[in-house]
């Protein structure tokens, strides 16, 4: 795996600081957690943010469904020596890391769950525009993804348009990957059970203007996970839509630090 599988780091390798799992989404690659972890790495935490089987620099078919991947994220987890972690997922990463930690119990010590819905289904009609017509599947996604304000040019990073980037971003991918993602999304069934059997402290982060997953879809999720509602923190960014990273990372990373401080 270790030749196959491309790992941005952040952070001193032998620093003894905490360790944060950066998990991205569909269609993407490491490079949406830039921001975050280039943060976070500055102020003691060590960060791995590697890119998804095909996504990215990381070689080989995309996996096809969630649990593949939260058993692949695990294995290198195991091979890079990490014996304890805090996973961050944003859309589909967060239903990766999720299942992760499900499987990981007590290796897991944290959770963020970004931009986040259980299940996760996908409308039909973006599906077949991802094997058909990967231009239309893309304007879809920027579509749903960011707030009107962030749609007309308005952006927390000065001189980067969000939803130019995000097109670039997708289209980097291989043909077949935003595809075969949504495909997992869409048929992942057991993200319920998965956080019934979460221990960890958890945090929710989502986009009041999310329309790819929105808000007020939370609520068996929350219950799931609110066994001990101590351990459960849920945040909302106004205006503010699914690309979470892209239109407000200084709020998202504030959010991190905080939350990741408490325990």
């Amino acid at each position: 795996m270790s030749g196959t599988a491309h790992i941005y780091r952040a952070g001193r390798p032998d620093a003894e600081g905490p360790v944060v799992v950066f998990v991205h989404g569909a269609g993407h690659d490491h490079s949406v957690w830039n921001l975050p972890a280039r943060y976070l790495a500055r102020h003691g935490y060590r960060v791995l943010a590697p890119d998804l089987p095909g996504h990215g620099q990381s070689a080989g078919p995309p996996l096809p469904s969630v649990e593949a991947m939260a058993r692949w994220l695990l294995a290198l987890l195991a091979e890079q020596g990490i014996a304890q972690a805090t996973l961050a997922g944003h859309s589909m990463g967060s239903l990766i890391a999720l299942e992760a930690a499900a499987q990981a119990g007590a290796a897991v010590e944290g959770l963020a769950l970004i931009g986040t819905g259980v299940p996760m289904p996908v409308a039909p009609a973006l599906i077949d525009a991802a094997r058909d017509n990967r231009a239309k599947a893309h304007a879809m996604i920027n579509q749903w993804s960011f707030s009107p304000g962030a749609l007309i040019g308005r952006g927390a990073v000065p001189g980067q348009l969000a939803p130019v980037g995000n097109l670039r971003l997708m289209a980097r991918q291989a043909e077949g990957v935003l595809h075969a993602d949504l495909l997992a999304c869409d048929a992942y069934q057991g993200g319920l059970e998965a956080a019934a059997r979460v221990t960890c402290p958890v945090l929710i982060v989502c986009g009041q203007r999310d329309q790819m997953t929105p808000p007020r879809n939370l609520g068996s999720l929350g219950d799931a996970l609110s066994r001990d509602a101590s351990r459960l923190m849920i945040h909302t960014l106004d205006a503010c839509g699914h690309a979470i990273m892209a239109e407000q990372p200084d709020a998202l990373t504030d959010t991190l630090v905080h939350w990741r401080s408490s325990f």
